[in-house]
């Protein structure tokens, strides 16, 4: 029997175009892991940070797991899945089958059969996660796996220019609250010397 591939044009578009039209990060993420849950009838979907720091993976957006699943403890980025380390996707289709997760037991009591964990790049560097959860064994096609590679960079490239965008509203904020006296400091700078 031939993998079904569950992302369709349309999907892609609207999933693309949600990224691209939000210039706040909470929101676009989301939005994204909604539009993912309900496009492709799965459980849930969580997009995640790798902090560099502790080597974990901070949990940005979540839809359709329950928050015991979510607050389950840290993730660690070389034991939860392991994709991220790798660069590389990560499929799970049956998690009865795999010794690859760091809470198994947890997933079997949240109805989680199957998990995709595919990394987030910018720059090609791993930064974060985008992991779909399957409430039945799943055997993902190799399109939708190209796909979802798509998107990540997509979630990428969108988590960097929102980091950039927040850094660049903050420098002008502080530039607006300087005292008067630091535009006229400038102005004597910028004459030219006689």
């Amino acid at each position: 029997m031939a993998k079904e591939d569950k992302i369709t044009i349309d999907i892609f578009k609207v999933v693309v175009r949600s990224i691209a039209e939000s210039h706040n990060l909470a929101i676009m993420l989301n939005h994204l892991t909604q539009l993912l849950v309900a496009a492709l009838e799965i459980k849930g979907c969580s997009i995640f940070f790798l902090n560099l720091d502790a080597e974990e993976l901070e949990l940005l957006a979540s839809f359709g797991l329950s928050t015991n699943y979510l607050s389950k403890g840290p993730l660690k980025a070389d034991k939860s899945v392991g994709c991220i380390l790798s660069g590389e996707p990560v499929i799970i289709p049956d998690i009865s089958q795999s010794d690859r997760l760091q809470y198994p037991e947890v997933a079997v009591q949240e109805g989680v059969a199957a998990i995709v964990s595919m990394p987030i790049f910018f720059l090609q560097k791993a930064i974060g996660v985008l992991r779909l959860y399957h409430h039945e064994p799943w055997d993902i096609s190799d399109r939708d796996v190209d796909s979802l590679l798509i998107l990540g960079e997509n979630i990428g490239l969108a988590m960097m220019f929102a980091r950039l965008l927040k850094t660049v509203q903050t420098f002008t904020e502080a530039i607006e609250e300087l005292p008067p006296e630091f535009g006229r400091l400038m102005e004597i700078q910028d004459r030219p010397s006689e």
